[in-house]
C-alpha cells in the first residue's frame, strides 16, 4: 500500500501517520520529494482496516499495490486448483460438463433428465430446488421436495448434484442432500450469504452478478475461502449490457483475465447468458476455445411446458448432438471430455 501524502502536508502530519502504522506493526518507507511525499507500507494491511487512514490530515489518496483478495489471487496461488465432487473433476486438463433444469418439478422429470444428461457425457446435473425469479408470481421451487428428488437421482445415475442456495436456511438443507450448492447472480454480492457457503464445506459454484466487475467478483469468492472452504468455482453467464437480442452478454474475455488473476476453475453458462437455445451450441464452443474448464447447460425433457426458462433449455436429442459436437473441441485445447 502506498499513502501519498498532500502538497501542504507538514512533518508532525507525516510523523503521526508513521507512528499509527508502526504502531500496528507494519514498516514503511519514506520517499520525500520535492513536491510530493510517499509513505510505502509493508505488513498485513488488514491491521488498518479500521483507521481510517484516507481521512488523517495531510493524506492525499491511498494506493493499494496488492489485490484485496489474497487467497483467491494466483500470486498467493500459482498452481491451478482442481474441484473433486463425487466422479467429477473441475479443473485443468479437464472438461466438466454440468446440465439439466433450471427448476426441479416432479420427481419423474428430474430421473429422466439425470439419466438422459448421463448418457449424453454429464458428470453433475443441476436442479433448482430455490428459484429466486423476478416476478414473485413465477414458480419458486420445490424447495426440500426437490433436494430430495437430487438425491435421488444421484443414487440412481451415481451424478453428482448442484443446487442453488438463497438463505441459510437454504443452506443447512441442501448439504443433506446434494454434493455441490450455487450462489446465484442476484446473490454474488450478498456477504452474510456467501459466508454461510463458505462454512458449509461443500465446493460452491459462484456466478458472476448482473453488473459486477471481475475484481468484485472475485472478491465476494474471498468471503467464501476466508471462511475455511477453499472448493470455490466460478461461473461466467452473462451481464447486463445495452444489448437486447440476447438475455444478457455473455463476456468471454472475462476467462483469460480471471485465467491470469485466480487459480479457481472456471467454467461458462450459455443458456442463461443468451436466453435462446439456438445460440447455446455456439457459445459452449466459444466458452471452451478460451480455456473454461466446464459448461453448465439447461436440459430439459419437455421446454415447451417447462415452468422456468424453457426458451433457452435444450432437448434430450440436441443436448446429445452438442456433447458428440463439443468432444473434438475439447481434444483440440488437451481436455477430457465427460469426466
Amino acid at each position: 500500500m502506498i499513502i501519498v501524502m498532500k502538497q501542504n502536508a507538514s512533518e508532525e502530519n507525516v510523523e503521526h501517520l508513521i507512528k499509527v502504522i508502526h504502531g500496528k506493526g507494519l514498516e514503511t518507507h519514506l520517499s520525500t520529494g520535492k513536491q510530493v511525499t510517499i509513505i510505502g507500507v509493508v505488513g498485513d494491511k488488514s491491521q488498518l482496516t479500521y483507521d481510517n487512514l484516507e481521512i488523517f490530515e495531510g493524506v492525499d489518496k491511498i494506493v493499494p499495490v496488492t489485490e484485496s483478495y489474497k487467497l483467491s489471487s494466483k500470486k498467493f496461488h500459482p498452481e491451478p486448483t482442481t474441484i473433486k465432487v463425487k466422479n467429477a473433476s473441475i479443473g485443468p486438463g479437464t472438461l466438466t460438463i454440468i446440465a439439466g433444469p433450471c427448476a426441479v418439478e416432479t420427481e419423474e422429470q428430474l430421473m429422466s433428465i439425470a439419466k438422459a444428461v448421463k448418457k449424453a457425457g454429464a458428470s453433475i446435473v443441476r436442479g433448482g430446488a430455490y428459484k429466486p425469479r423476478t416476478s414473485p408470481y413465477s414458480f419458486q421451487g420445490l424447495e426440500e421436495a426437490g433436494l430430495r428428488y437430487m438425491k435421488e437421482a444421484s443414487e440412481e445415475t451415481g451424478l453428482a448434484t448442484i443446487c442453488e442456495v438463497v438463505s441459510l436456511d437454504a443452506i443447512n438443507t441442501a448439504v443433506k442432500y446434494v454434493d455441490m450448492i450455487q450462489i446465484g447472480a442476484r446473490n454474488m454480492q450478498n456477504f452474510f450469504l456467501l459466508k454461510e457457503a463458505g462454512k458449509s464445506g461443500l465446493p460452491v459454484v459462484l456466478k458472476r452478478g448482473l453488473a459486477a466487475t471481475i475484481d468484485e467478483w472475485l472478491n465476494a469468492a474471498e468471503y467464501i475461502i476466508s471462511e475455511g472452504n477453499p472448493h470455490v468455482i466460478l461461473c461466467e453467464r452473462g451481464i447486463r449490457t445495452f444489448e437486447t437480442s440476447t438475455r444478457n452478454t455473455l463476456d468471454l474475455s472475462a476467462i483469460p483475465v480471471l485465467r491470469s488473476k485466480t487459480h479457481f476453475p472456471i467454467i461458462v453458462d450459455p443458456s442463461h447468458a443468451t436466453g435462446v437455445r439456438d445460440y447455446v451450441p455456439s457459445l459452449a464452443k466459444a466458452g471452451i476455445a478460451v480455456g473454461a474448464d466446464g459448461l453448465m447447460i439447461e436440459v430439459h425433457n419437455d421446454p415447451e411446458n417447462s415452468m422456468s426458462d424453457g426458451p433457452q433449455s435444450l432437448t434430450f436429442q440436441q443436448f446429445e448432438e452438442l456433447t458428440k459436437e463439443l468432444a473434438p473441441y475439447s481434444s483440440l485445447v488437451g481436455r477430457a471430455f465427460g469426466i
